[in-house]
């Protein structure tokens, strides 16, 4: 009797295992049970995509608490993903499995019951099998006494019959289980390198065409009027009170590195991070350290270069970011510098670098204009003075002011209350008083910066960095119209 229990034993032992591993390691196989599967230290979760030809729709863009760009999009009536044929696969594949798992534990609870059985029955067999020796060697006759106890032993254990024909009964179904869940096994296997190559590879494409899409449909927007700002999204706070950051405004969108610079005078120290997400965390960056002082905080980052004005002058300087050089240096010509027209808050800020849709641009004053906005478009390679306007706003008098469209946005204060409250059209040279509100949450502004990139606003308040999205009433371009 020692085989058969030990047989037992192991089926349950077998059942155990395999019980076990349809509970844990299919469901993490094929992605169903929420994992994530990590590649290259990050952690994604599958999810399967239609592709763009199947009527997907960019239908807006904007920033999210991150900085990064998000969209909305108009999905199809019908939920693509149920067509998938690889949806369906794995559904009906999980109700295999969860089917097996139910049957398996029935078997287990069966097979478990049958052997305590068996146990408790395995000291009559081994009487009645010591009994049957003892008359097959003796010479003598079998008297009627040993007769009926062999009979009544034999009777205690007919029920066990019935539990060995059950057993071999469970004993096909586990092999037949066990040759399902060979199978199930080779078919996930190539379900999940299909996938492997389908996730990662494919979405990445469909992802790269969804970013092209997304920004020929931004491309489309042509330049318009600021007519609102939203409330402001910080993205962290450090440095001191006064200081500036900034993306690159000309860049690919793939380049998203982040560029800080804290305080407004005397400052050579530029940090660059490899993204926003570093900047938040303040990890993976680099320092450089300029050649020449800074004055303000009205730096900008141009096409891979920054542009700043040297401390006590009017010079504006180009530094190039890859080389580690200045490009060019170029005095503007009048400007006034080192504190004489700042913006109200102060800081050296006498000279505002800028840019737009347009280009390169210049914000300061003049003894010549009495102190009034002066703004001049600047060629990025040289420096040279373009173009100029006299906006006839007082400088002292503006809290900050950005450009956007070639106009130029003027906030009535730094302090909190503030408001964009003066906007001048260089395209028409021509001005108006504006009332868009402008949530300043920190209650001092001394960085204001348009991104055109990104078409959001650029903010050191305080001690932190902030980002605002804007508003602007478009005129779409369609594909016939110049």
């Amino acid at each position: 009797m020692t085989v058969p229990l030990l047989k037992i034993g192991a089926v349950l032992s077998t059942m155990a295992m395999v019980t076990n591993w349809m509970s844990q390691t299919l469901p993490s196989l094929v992605g169903l049970n929420g994992t994530t599967i990590s590649r290259g230290g990050t952690s994604e979760k599958i999810t399967l995509f239609p592709s763009p030809e199947d009527g997907w729709q960019i239908y807006s863009s904007a920033q999210d608490p991150d900085g990064k760009c998000i969209c909305t999009v108009v999905a199809p009536a019908q939920n693509m993903c149920t067509r998938d044929p690889r949806s369906r696969q794995l559904r009906q594949l999980m109700e295999k499995v969860q089917n097996i798992t139910q049957s398996m534990e029935v078997l287990d609870l069966r097979t478990y019951r049958d052997l305590q059985y068996v146990r408790n029955t395995e000291s009559l067999m081994k009487v009645l099998d010591n009994k049957l020796k003892v008359v097959s060697e003796s010479q003598k006759p079998l008297n009627p006494k040993a007769f009926q106890e062999l009979k009544v032993k034999m009777d205690e254990l007919l029920p066990l019959l019935p539990v060995l024909d059950q057993y071999k009964s469970d004993a096909r179904m586990i092999v037949q289980l066990k040759d399902e869940v060979r199978n199930l096994s080779l078919l996930l296997l190539a379900i999940q390198e299909e996938m492997g190559a389908y996730d990662y590879e494919e979405l990445q494409q469909r992802v790269l065409i969804l970013e092209e899409r997304l920004h020929a449909c931004m491309q489309k927007l042509g330049c318009g009027k600021l007519t609102g700002v939203s409330n402001p999204i910080t993205i962290r706070a450090s440095g001191s009170r006064f200081g500036s950051w900034m993306t690159d405004t000309m860049t690919p969108s793939s380049d998203s590195r982040v560029w800080f610079m804290d305080g407004y005078y005397k400052g050579r120290r530029v940090l660059e991070y490899r993204s926003i997400n570093d900047f938040m965390k303040g990890q993976n960056f680099v320092q450089h350290l300029l050649p020449h002082p800074w004055a303000g905080t009205g730096h900008v980052v141009y096409n891979g270069s920054l542009y700043y004005n040297k401390y006590q002058s009017n010079i504006i300087v180009k530094y190039h970011f890859r080389s580690r050089s200045v490009l060019v240096q170029r005095s503007l010509n009048s400007a006034g510098y080192n504190n004489t027209f700042p913006y109200s808050w102060g800081g050296f800020s006498d000279i505002d670098l800028m840019t737009d849709e347009n280009g390169l641009w210049a914000v300061y004053t003049t003894n010549q204009n009495a102190g009034n906005i002066v703004i001049s478009r600047l060629e990025p390679q040289t420096l040279e003075i373009l173009q100029t306007w006299d906006t006839g706003y007082p400088k002292r008098s503006a809290g900050e002011s950005f450009m956007i469209c070639g106009t130029l946005y003027v906030t009535n204060s730094h302090l909190a209350g503030a408001k964009i409250y003066f906007a001048y059209y260089t395209n028409s040279s021509s001005y108006e008083y504006t009332d868009i509100p402008f949530h300043n949450q920190y209650s001092h502004i001394s960085m204001l910066d348009y991104n055109p990139r990104e078409r959001v606003l650029y903010t050191w308040n305080n001690g932190h960095q902030v980002l605002y999205n804007v508003t602007l009433f478009h005129v779409i371009k369609t594909s016939g119209e110049l």
